[in-house]
């Protein structure tokens, strides 16, 4: 079997802020505060474990989704896996290549999209952009303009071309990105958050060229923070949080996973916080809640075995709190579902 992502082990730890002043403020130099209390020795200076021990295997060809709360281990594990962030332990190497040891191999194959990240100049056009690029990866001219010219088509760029494209729309400059990660035609794309902030037509379009990268043969490692993209676009998911893998799996399988459950998802005003009287209902297996500051409402999901024995007591207890109902559903579980089971949390927190 092929493997064209590959990390073992890896961990990622950074150094941990202090609280206080800094060290070298007291008295010639000496690492205390006013009171004379040692902050922290600078042999034994706290980290801050960002990554804690990943291995992922990604087959050549495959899409495979990265998913975790904000602050989880997603982009701290991309950058490493794209060598702009060396691991403090563990390895991982990309169409075989390490990536400490060997990143110039590496980053010859791969084609990165960065989410947050101004990837392209503004002051240039967009096919500035790309002969620019093209120059640094060592393409030849004549084949760089074949290239350009085929990318700028087959991502809908062609007509503003030659604007800045400090005048593109968002899902333009977003396009334009992905362009240039494809310059190079690479095997591996690291796609982090590629279609945030975009409007939902764009997205549906960069969608769509992702899936037919993938039948072109790229191997895709994607990071999203819409569950539905995953679903629809994940040949596999990783589910990480506070640094670990925590579940992976197919979305199938991994829905699978909830299926002698019923969800139960509950929208109610006017009530206190219900996750300690909604877990007392005989027959919940575990509950989930969200207040919604626009609505001024609390979204709850409840993990139920049986919802007709259920619902009774539920919209009992609503009422008993004072509350009202403003939407009340049951339906199968969704891969959002099996997220917030795992972490505890949507994927936005």
């Amino acid at each position: 079997m092929s493997f064209m992502i590959e990390a073992l082990s890896l961990h990622k730890e950074f150094p941990a802020r202090k609280n206080g002043p800094s060290p070298g403020n007291g008295k010639n130099g000496d690492p205390r505060n006013d009171g004379g209390q040692r902050l922290f020795s600078p042999k034994a200076r706290p980290q801050l474990v960002a990554v804690e021990d990943v291995s992922l295997t990604i087959q050549s060809g495959e899409i495979f989704g990265l998913l975790g709360p904000n602050g989880a281990g997603k982009s701290t594990t991309i950058r490493m896996l794209a060598t702009l962030l060396e691991p403090s332990r563990g390895t991982a190497r990309i169409a075989g290549f390490d990536v400490v040891r060997q990143p110039q191999a590496v980053r010859r194959r791969l084609g990165t999209v960065l989410g947050g990240e101004r990837s392209t100049y503004w002051k240039l056009t967009g096919r500035e952009n790309l002969e620019y690029f093209a120059a640094l990866y060592q393409i030849p001219g004549g084949e760089a303009r074949l290239r350009i010219q085929e990318l700028l088509a087959r991502l809908d760029l062609e007509a503003k071309a030659n604007e800045l494209v400090e005048r593109y729309s968002s899902g333009m400059k977003q396009r334009l990105a992905l362009a240039r990660a494809l310059l190079p035609r690479p095997p591996v794309l690291l796609l982090d958050e590629p279609t945030v902030g975009l409007d939902p037509q764009s997205a549906r379009n960069l969608r769509q060229i992702i899936r037919e990268l993938k039948e072109q043969g790229h191997t895709i490692l994607l990071t999203t923070h819409y569950m539905e993209e995953a679903d629809q676009l994940s040949d596999r998911i990783a589910i990480i949080d506070h640094g670990r893998v925590i579940a992976l799996d197919t979305p199938r399988a991994l829905k699978a996973s909830l299926t002698q459950q019923e969800v139960c998802r509950l929208e109610a005003a006017g009530l206190p916080d219900p996750k300690p009287w909604a877990s007392q209902i005989p027959g919940v297996q575990e509950v989930n809640c969200r207040f919604l500051t626009e609505s001024q409402t609390w979204e709850v999901t409840l993990h139920l075995k049986d919802y007709r024995a259920a619902a009774p007591e539920l919209l009992r207890l609503v009422t008993e709190q004072g509350g009202r109902v403003i939407q009340l559903s049951v339906k199968e579980p969704t891969l959002e579902d099996v997220f917030l089971s795992l972490t505890g949390k949507a994927l936005r927190d």
